[in-house]
C-alpha cells in the first residue's frame, strides 16, 4: 500500500517539529516523493549526515512502502526560496 503525502509529512514533522516541509508527489502514484525540509537539525552537518537523519526518521519505510523519496534538506540559514 503507498504511503500518502500527509502520512509522510506527518512522519517528517514528528521527526522535526520546527521544519518547514514541503512534499510533492512526483508520479501521483503515492510512491515518488520529493520532500524539501528546513530544519535547524540540519545545522552544521553535511548533506549526506542531513538525508541520514530524514532516512533514520522514516523507520525503513523509503525502499518499502515508499518506493523512492527525493531529498533536499538545508538548516533555515541555507535554505533555497
Amino acid at each position: 500500500m503507498p504511503m500518502s503525502a500527509a502520512a509522510l509529512e506527518s512522519e517528517l514533522r514528528a521527526a522535526f517539529p520546527d521544519a518547514e516541509i514541503a512534499i510533492d508527489d512526483l508520479a501521483g502514484d503515492g510512491d515518488h516523493y520529493r520532500a524539501r525540509i528546513t530544519s535547524t537539525a540540519f545545522a552544521g552537518l553535511t548533506r549526506v549526515r542531513q538525508h541520514q537523519l530524514v532516512y533514520q526518521a522514516l523507520k525503513g519505510k523509503v525502499g518499502g512502502v515508499l518506493h523512492a523519496l527525493a531529498l533536499e534538506t538545508a538548516p533555515p540559514t541555507e535554505a533555497k526560496g
